[in-house]
């Protein structure tokens, strides 16, 4: 048994209960199903991969394999019927994702996560001679809308079988420089970026320039000063500290209150860019 997490930008009520029951049906327990939603959905699941690989470390014990699943498709037209799926092994754990560069730009920076394994659906499907689909099943796994539902947990389900899966190994293209972007709000309004404080100069007791909005959407820039952590930041008043995503990655506070709503940020949006305005992906 593994515990399965699922990170998908398909995540409407219908959606989540095909998933559910889907993997349900494949391993005997149903996921975690995260919602990757919001205007910038990759880097939201670029960081919450990181942090759910990180969440496997440091046990004091040897621990249990987990499965994680990851389905961000950029919807470019690049790829007939979309971007191919892969996977890789972190340690124990399995991860089955989209083969998408912006989602996995994290783990290949922070946990060297360089090779995947990429494969093609209907490769991988005209092998399996360990399953009972028919060809017209097969067919309809390659052809359909919702990849993501019949062949994703089909490839995870496979993989950790250690069954025969014909893969070709793909390394994770380097990303553009993206200039510090607010990945996830999490429920306190704590606005957690995709970066380690030293990219941005962070020094205790210094102040850095943050990029805001008012409510009517004008451009706001207030120096906000650099503390250890949360606790030392003065109650109802914004700072910048270390924060838990990540490998201490950098977070916008406001102990008491909500950062995001103070400074009017969302997703995908670059508080720390004073010479611009913010900018959503």
């Amino acid at each position: 048994m593994y515990p399965i997490t699922y990170l998908t930008d398909c995540s409407d009520g219908n959606a989540r209960a095909r998933l559910s029951t889907r993997i349900g049906a494949l391993f005997g327990q149903p996921p975690t199903i995260v919602a990757a939603d919001g205007p910038d959905p990759e880097a939201f699941a670029a960081l919450t991969l990181l942090d759910c690989l990180r969440s496997t470390q440091a046990l004091g014990e040897d621990g249990h394999p987990t499965i994680t699943l990851l389905n961000i498709a950029p919807r470019d037209g690049a790829w007939p019927n979309g971007v191919p799926f892969c996977y890789f092994w972190f340690g124990g754990h399995l991860v089955a994702s989209t083969f998408n560069p912006r989602a996995l730009a994290l783990v290949r920076r922070e946990l060297d996560v360089q090779k995947v394994f990429v494969t093609d659906i209907r490769e991988v499907l005209a092998s399996a001679s360990w399953t009972n689909l028919t060809s017209a099943e097969a067919d309809s796994i390659a052809d359909t809308q919702f990849r993501s539902l019949w062949y994703l947990p089909l490839l995870a389900k496979w993989i950790a079988d250690d069954r025969p899966v014909p893969s070709t190994p793909a390394v994770v293209p380097l990303t553009p420089d993206e200039p510090p972007t607010v990945s996830v709000i999490d429920n306190f309004g704590n606005c957690k970026l995709n970066c380690h404080p030293t990219a941005v100069g962070f020094t205790l007791g210094a102040a850095l320039p943050v990029t805001g909005r008012t409510p009517e959407g004008a451009i706001t820039h207030t120096d906000v000063t650099c503390y250890p952590h949360l606790t030392a930041v003065p109650r109802n008043t914004p700072g910048l500290i270390p924060g838990s995503s990540g490998t201490g990655y950098l977070e916008l506070v406001i102990r008491g209150a909500s950062a995001a709503a103070h400074f009017n940020l969302h997703p995908g949006d670059t508080p720390l860019r004073p010479d611009l305005s913010p900018c959503t992906t």
